[in-house]
């Protein structure tokens, strides 16, 4: 039997700063993914907070929050693993946080927003220094959240890292364009992505893809595994087959097989030039 990997999605809108319920909410979830038979709940953006960047100082929780710890309990008592969210404190101002949670209960990573949204309230927010991926049970994930989906570069340095799987906990809506983006993710990293987003006119869609695009005779398929729609509100279920992915990547042409880095080098300048520069550009060193 092939081995198979189910992440719930959990297409649920959170209530800012009402950290008690969400996290209620949070533990519902999981209870329900559970007995659904899911390996890991991926939850949208700030879920424990509410997504709040102007009152992130007055949010932000700590690595050992009460209600982190017991999301992480839940998920120990179940044997499930979760991908959770919140504004939390950093070095010199809040950030915008998923925690990675282990069937056992412990975080096995933190991934802290590295494109924070400088153009609008995330201005007040402090970015994460890197993307990261870990094990989980085998299977190597990696996160990266919301804005940091429209930079190719997010999703590329995980699959360097050897990320198999990318999850994304998400905010915002226009969804259209950033869902075919996520789908084109996962194809040319051959990794697989699944991105959560809470419901709403215009937002929403929560999904997931495969990176198997085309099968072993050469022929197109449709790599979507699941497309929820902008109102769906609850846990949708994506199910990746873990044999079939890692024939894929052991075989084919993407990621980084035959990449020539020597071009790459305008990459790493911090410049911004017109017509991209604007108001509260943050260039880096």
């Amino acid at each position: 039997m092939s081995a198979r990997f189910t992440v719930a999605v959990a297409q649920c809108a959170a209530i800012v700063g009402d950290l008690e319920g969400n996290t209620e909410r949070a533990l519902a979830l999981l209870t329900q993914a559970h007995a659904q038979g899911a390996d890991l709940v991926l939850f949208p953006e700030c879920f424990l907070t509410g997504y709040a960047p102007l009152a992130a100082h007055s949010l932000a929780l700590g690595d050992d929050d009460p209600y982190l710890r017991r999301v992480c309990e839940k998920a120990r008592t179940l044997s499930v693993g979760a991908v959770v969210t919140a504004l939390t404190r950093g070095v010199h101002a809040p950030r915008n946080t998923a925690f990675v949670i282990g069937r056992d209960g412990r975080v096995l990573m933190r991934y802290d927003k590295v494109h924070t949204c400088d153009f609008s309230d995330e201005a007040c927010l402090e970015s994460g220094e890197g993307f990261f991926v870990c094990d989980f049970d085998g299977v190597q994930l990696g996160v990266m959240i919301c804005y940091d989906r429209e930079y190719p570069e997010s999703a590329r340095v995980l699959m360097l890292q050897g990320a198999e799987l990318i999850l994304v906990p998400n905010d915002c809506g226009s969804m259209a364009p950033r869902v075919r983006a996520l789908s084109t993710r996962a194809y040319e990293n051959m990794a697989g992505v699944v991105m959560a987003n809470p419901p709403g006119e215009n937002a929403g869609c929560s999904c997931a893809f495969s990176p198997i695009c085309w099968d072993e005779n050469g022929r197109c398929v449709d790599n979507t595994l699941l497309l929820a729609g902008e109102r769906d509100d609850g846990l949708l279920f994506a199910v990746f087959d873990l044999d079939a992915l890692r024939r894929y990547r052991s075989s084919e042409m993407m990621s980084n097989t035959f990449r020539k880095t020597r071009a790459y080098a305008p990459l790493l300048d911090a410049r911004v030039a017109p017509p991209f520069v604007r108001e509260g550009c943050k260039q880096q060193n």
